[in-house]
């Protein structure tokens, strides 16, 4: 006798290994029609991590509503706005919580209205908590909702107090919930950028954070689970930018070749004209090289030491800015700050250097000529110049960036490291024909 189909909810759950197997090793096309066989949870997950342009393609249907129902309003928007029109229209029109779903798509998707959910438990000022453990236990339903604390609010919805789960449970039935809410100290604005949110969570160690609105009015909170998913976009995209290319918007093995070399491209394009720079200054100084062939062999430690400091300082400040230890208004300080420490870096390494060759031409490892003292501190001195130059450079390129309203991360370590190599290119020689004047050049 043939079994009748199992019902979506009736259907067994995958483990986190089986529900990532899948989008390991099926394509994009294939994960959509497997949508039908999951668990409504399941496929809910699923649909999260499907590429862009695979969600897009999405037809309104049934199965496609059962799915975005099982995600809270907060992930629904999400998920919704990745879609087409028609299906877009189709959903909102559908969900039973469309409406709530519709007024989150209208904020940045990047701000603190994008991230918050408007699904919180509150009570009016002067409710016992007795009657507040009730209200929970009415939100959470049979699903168990994730809860993390309840918000206290006056008759007009504005919030007086928040009150944390593991205090209230505690309490005397009767015991007012006023006496032992807490002042609302962390709190957003709903069009706050998204990585200011996170750090203030971060700042005050909580787990959920209150929206509000100019007027004071409760809009919603955001949790730490979607403050991880900032941090970790945020910092995917910074660490692409840094490296030279556009964030990818879709997983490495799942985004089409067309695409890729799209997003590589126009950056290492210009970074390549950038380099050409390099190669002026080097015929610029095509008669030195010819006259002291032994200047070639030190090109690459010069320009090498100078990148490797720039991409410190860059890599520094970056953060800095990141963490809001530092703003444009900083940038004197931190060049005073960066001066001495490129110089005294510079000295160490030249004096590396210097000693480099001193001790390889008298062991006999390689001849210098007869002025390799010379040659050994015109290399000692242009690492100090170059060093410190790369360290200044590489801290006030990212407020440079910042001031002209580009992201300070975007190819900072590229293009310090193409500066560096130009001017170290010139320092070097510049001192070396001053330090070796009237010897081999």
């Amino acid at each position: 006798m043939t079994q009748p189909p199992l019902e979506p909810e009736d259907r067994p759950r995958l483990s986190a290994d089986e529900l990532a197997a899948l989008l390991d090793t099926l394509p994009p096309e294939e994960l959509i029609s497997e949508l039908e066989t999951l668990h409504p949870e399941d496929a809910a997950e699923l649909l999260s991590r499907l590429p862009a342009d695979v969600v897009h393609e999405l037809k309104p249907g049934q199965k496609l509503l059962d799915v975005v129902e099982e995600f809270a309003d907060d992930d629904a928007a999400d998920v919704i706005a990745r879609l087409n029109e028609d299906t877009q229209e189709f959903l909102l029109e559908e969900l039973t919580e469309g409406e709530t779903v519709e007024q989150l798509m209208a904020y940045d998707p990047k701000t603190a209205g994008g991230l918050m959910t408007t699904d919180i438990v509150t009570v009016r000022s002067g409710t016992n908590a007795g009657q507040a453990i009730e209200q929970i236990r009415k939100h959470a339903g049979e699903d168990g909702k994730s809860i993390f604390q309840v918000y206290v609010v006056d008759e007009s919805n504005r919030l007086k107090g928040v009150l944390p789960l593991g205090r209230l449970v505690p309490l005397a039935p009767d015991k007012p919930v006023d006496a032992v809410m807490d002042e609302p100290e962390a709190v957003a604005a709903p069009n706050e950028d998204q990585e200011l949110v996170a750090r203030t969570m971060a700042r005050y160690n909580v787990t959920a954070m209150p929206v509000v609105n100019d007027k004071g009015l409760l809009l919603g909170e955001i949790t730490f689970d979607d403050v991880i998913d900032v941090v970790e976009a945020e910092q995917t995209e910074d660490l692409l930018k840094f490296g030279g290319m556009e964030a990818l918007d879709t997983p490495y093995t799942q985004i089409q070749l067309g695409k890729m070399i799209q997003k590589r491209a126009g950056w290492l394009l210009i970074l390549f004209i950038s380099e050409m720079f390099t190669a002026t200054a080097m015929g610029r100084f095509e008669g030195e090289i010819q006259r002291a062939v032994v200047l070639a062999l030190f090109i690459p430690l010069i320009i090498s030491s100078g990148g490797n400091s720039g991409s410190q300082a860059t890599s520094l400040i970056i953060r800095a800015m990141a963490l809001g230890e530092v703003t444009l208004k900083d940038w004197w300080r931190v060049a005073v700050r960066e001066l001495p420490s490129g110089v005294t870096l510079g000295l160490i390494l030249g004096a590396v250097g210097f000693l480099r060759i001193s001790i390889w031409q008298a062991v006999g490892w390689y001849d210098y000529g007869p002025y390799h003292w010379r040659v050994a501190f015109a290399v000692g001195a242009s690492l100090v110049g170059v060093v410190t130059f790369g360290g200044l450079a590489g801290s006030m390129l990212p407020f440079v960036l910042k001031r002209f309203g580009f992201d300070p991360a975007s190819a900072s370590a590229p293009f310090v490291a193409t500066l560096v190599d130009v001017t170290g290119i010139i320092i070097y020689f510049s001192v070396a024909s001053v330090v070796l004047s009237g010897t081999v050049l």
